[in-house]
Parts: C-alpha cells; sequence; structure tokens
C-alpha cells in the first residue's frame, strides 16, 4: 500500500523517477527560502524550528515528486502540517499574547477548524475539492490578520493570506491548463509557497524583534 504509486499532477506521465522534474527541483525554492530566513531567527527558537521546517518541507515535496508513492505523500504533507502547528502555537501565544496553554488549545483545535471548513467548503464551494484544506489555513491566517489589521504583524499577515490564495489558485489550475501546457501550474505553487513560508517567519521575528514579550498569566 504504502509503495503504490500515483499520478497526481500534470507534469507526471509515468512512474519513472524523473517524470516531474521542474515540480521536483522548483523544491529547492523551499532550502532557499529557509536559508535566506536562516539569520534573522538568531535567539528565537520557535523562529528557528519554523526555519528549519521550512527546509524539511523542500525535501519532502521532492521525494514526493519524484517517487509519487504513498509514503511520499505523506513525506510531503507532514512537514507542511508541522509549520502550520507550529506557526498557529507560536502566533497565538506571541501576536495575541496568550499563555502557552491557550497556544495549545488552539492547535488542538486546528483539527476540527480545519474538517469543519472542508465540510463546508464541499457545500458551498466544492470546485476547492482537497485544496479546501489549504483553504482553511488561508482563513485562519486572514482571521489572526483581521485581529491584528492595526499593526504591522496584522498586515503583514493579511498579505500573506492573500499571497496564500495566489498561490492556491495556481494547485487548482494544475489539471485545468493540463492539456495546453503540459507543465502544468503546480510548479508556481511551490515556488509562492516558498517565498509564503518565508514571509510568515519573517513576520514572526519582526513581531518578535519590535515587541518583546510581556510576561503572562499561565492560566489567561
Amino acid at each position: 500500500m504504502w509503495s503504490e504509486q500515483v499520478i497526481a499532477y500534470c507534469e507526471r506521465t509515468d512512474f519513472s523517477y524523473w517524470a516531474e522534474p521542474v515540480n521536483a527541483v522548483t523544491n529547492i525554492a523551499f532550502v532557499i527560502a529557509a536559508a535566506l530566513v536562516w539569520p534573522i531567527t538568531r535567539g528565537l527558537g520557535l523562529a528557528r524550528a519554523l526555519a528549519v521546517v521550512l527546509a524539511v518541507i523542500g525535501l519532502g515535496s521532492f521525494l514526493w515528486h519524484t517517487h509519487a508513492t504513498r509514503w511520499a505523500g505523506l513525506a510531503d504533507v507532514g512537514p507542511i502540517l508541522i509549520f502550520i502547528l507550529l506557526y498557529l502555537f507560536a502566533a497565538t501565544r506571541d501576536f495575541l499574547r496568550l499563555s502557552a496553554i491557550w497556544a495549545a488549545l488552539a492547535v488542538v483545535l486546528f483539527f476540527p477548524y480545519a474538517a469543519a471548513v472542508v465540510w463546508l467548503a464541499g457545500l458551498v464551494l466544492p470546485g476547492l475539492g482537497a485544496n479546501a484544506a489549504y483553504f482553511s489555513v488561508a482563513l485562519l491566517i486572514a482571521a489572526y490578520g483581521v485581529a491584528l489589521r492595526h499593526s504591522p504583524t496584522g498586515r503583514g499577515l493579511l498579505a500573506g493570506a492573500g499571497l496564500l490564495c495566489v498561490s492556491l489558485g495556481f494547485r487548482m489550475a494544475d489539471d485545468v491548463v493540463c492539456a495546453v501546457f503540459p507543465l502544468g501550474t503546480h510548479f508556481l505553487w511551490h515556488i509562492l509557497n516558498a517565498v509564503l513560508l518565508g514571509w510568515m517567519i519573517r513576520v514572526y521575528v519582526r513581531h518578535c524583534r519590535a515587541a518583546p514579550l510581556a510576561p503572562v498569566a499561565p492560566y489567561r
């Protein structure tokens, strides 16, 4: 089961290792983004962890677009989920200035929240399909951005939500353009997401540098 191969993207037409050269190679964008943000994360443990996970996202996606197996698919989505959960914890604790307990609760609640968005999207926006899970992330980033809209952090988050929506559009267009553009558009999802995740780390670092955290009540 885990070694079963699948064709999931326009560029792949067979199960050879390099059947998706563009989709595979563009994952270097994640590693480059991680290298660019790494110097600014010094002294911020969560930011450093996010930078490491960003690089691992590139590796996992590379495995997925070369091996095209079920286990490689897990290697692709696993680091992405870890990045989302780490950032959600950091954003709840440091942007909203809540305790680690509330931040951990936000992480736990992400799963029923995302499931609810996917279910509702299936009713209202059936065209999203499996992309509804990523749409739930865009909505969540936008919600935090709106809550902090009067600050540079809030505006940075809103920009990130917008960029994710654009990136998601290219992910969805992959099958649509396949007949006229055999490479598809999934590689643009990689490039834009690398920019997005690097940007999100910068927003977090800038917030922490500009406004060092004040102590919070442990059960706030």
